[in-house]
């Protein structure tokens, strides 16, 4: 299996001049936009939502703040709201892997093309 990666531009939805862009690991495995907690700060003043426990790919159970609401865009496709999950990470060689989860794929109506490699947009909204 591949790694697909993606740019991503998060807005805090009460303090629109904090803007943060970076690329993240799209995760099908993982609920949430994920960011690391020392990253919260270039949000500027951002509401905390609820504080909920998770747990990690080597199940490792960590805390995690639920914080929003921010506006979400994934390279090209349409923007979604909705809120972003900080933990505690430990960078690898200095550098952060957030993560994209499944939760924000579907609200901005993205799929997973594992072939190619690449996101791809879904044309309907699965009500079934």
């Amino acid at each position: 299996m591949g790694r697909i990666s993606a740019n991503v531009r998060i807005k805090n939805l009460l303090d629109e001049t904090h803007v943060v862009t970076c690329d993240a690991l799209v995760d099908t495995g993982a609920a949430h936009l994920v960011l690391p907690r020392a990253w919260k700060d270039r949000f500027g003043k951002i509401a905390t939502v609820r504080h909920i426990e998770c747990e990690t790919a080597t199940q490792q159970l960590v805390a995690g703040e639920v914080c929003g609401p921010v506006e979400i865009r994934i390279e090209k496709f349409d923007p979604v709201h909705g809120e972003v999950l900080f933990l505690d990470m430990e960078p690898a060689d200095g550098v952060y892997e957030p993560l994209i989860g499944y939760i924000i794929l579907e609200q901005a109506q993205i799929a997973v093309d594992m072939l190619g490699h690449r996101l791809v947009h879904v044309k309907r909204s699965d009500l079934k």
